[in-house]
């Protein structure tokens, strides 16, 4: 009998942030007869000790021959699953204890819906940057509300597809990085009719770690994802001219100054990377 599911977990020298994510999801799965596959994508330095992390909490460890970016990770993961329903999951969340039986349920209430988004808290610990309230968390968060609807897409730190999907479509495009990279293959799921279903009890919370979420760390991440992000919009056609850019830039630091409100500068800090793929 095949596993109920496999939860790919792509990760990259974080067996910090992996211990937690593999504590979180280790007895559900056992319960549902789940499969779990660590991808290592990271470097060799720390292979063994990601390995021996993978396998004290039963998950299978598949190393990558080499770094290749989040979308290569999640096809090794993929061409290894054996579940019909592929989960997949970012090495820096924590699940919620719900979260898998909420995830098979609705896939086993909605046999026509192919893809599944869970939904995604944002907890960054230690003392972050102040914020106003009026911008949204620093990194992907997914929640709209308690009940299950259909959404326009799914983020790859909580998402499910059906097996089935991946062999008719393809694999996820290996030559998007750092931003659009689920996104890619769900626009091409979405040409051909699909549809996504947010479900509200697969619950999962993005974590940064204290370090992770200063000010300055916080800037920097926002800055490598405002120039990826730059990137994949000019690949659909739809970057914004450089003076729109530019006032979008504006736009944070006035905010900043006139809110008092230092997350401000971690939206601008993305704008102005942004501003730096500006060809």
């Amino acid at each position: 009998m095949p596993p109920s599911a496999s939860i790919v977990v792509p990760t990259r020298d974080r067996p910090a942030y992996l211990e937690v994510t593999l504590g979180s999801l280790a007895a559900q799965a056992a319960a549902a007869g789940a499969e779990v596959l660590v991808v290592d994508d990271g470097s060799p330095e720390l292979a063994a000790a990601t390995r021996a992390l993978a396998e004290r909490h039963g998950a299978r460890y598949l190393p990558n021959d080499r770094p290749g970016g989040l979308n290569v990770a999640r096809n090794t993961g993929v061409a290894h699953a054996g579940a019909p329903l592929i989960v997949f999951l970012d090495d820096d969340v924590e699940a919620d204890r719900n979260w898998l039986p909420g995830l098979l349920r609705a896939a086993a209430a909605e046999p026509s819906c192919e893809v599944f988004a869970g939904r995604i808290r944002v907890r960054l610990e230690g003392r972050p940057p102040r914020s106003c309230g009026r911008e949204g968390p620093p990194i992907t968060f997914l929640d709209l509300g308690e009940q299950d609807r259909d959404a326009e897409f799914a983020w790859g730190a909580n998402m499910a597809i059906r097996r089935a999907a991946l062999a008719r479509l393809g694999p996820f495009d290996p030559a998007i990085a750092g931003c659009g990279d689920e996104e890619e293959w769900q626009r091409r799921h979405k040409a051909l009719g699909g549809r996504v279903r947010y479900v509200a009890a697969a619950e999962v919370v993005h974590r940064r770690t204290a370090p992770d979420a200063t000010l300055r760390a916080l800037a920097r991440a926002a800055w490598r994802r405002g120039r990826a992000s730059r990137a994949f919009d000019v690949r659909l056609g739809r970057a914004p001219s450089p003076a729109r850019e530019l006032r979008t830039l504006a736009g944070c630091l006035w905010h900043a100054a006139r809110r008092r409100c230092p997350m401000a500068l971690v939206l601008a800090a993305h704008s102005a990377g942004r501003l730096r793929e500006v060809r």
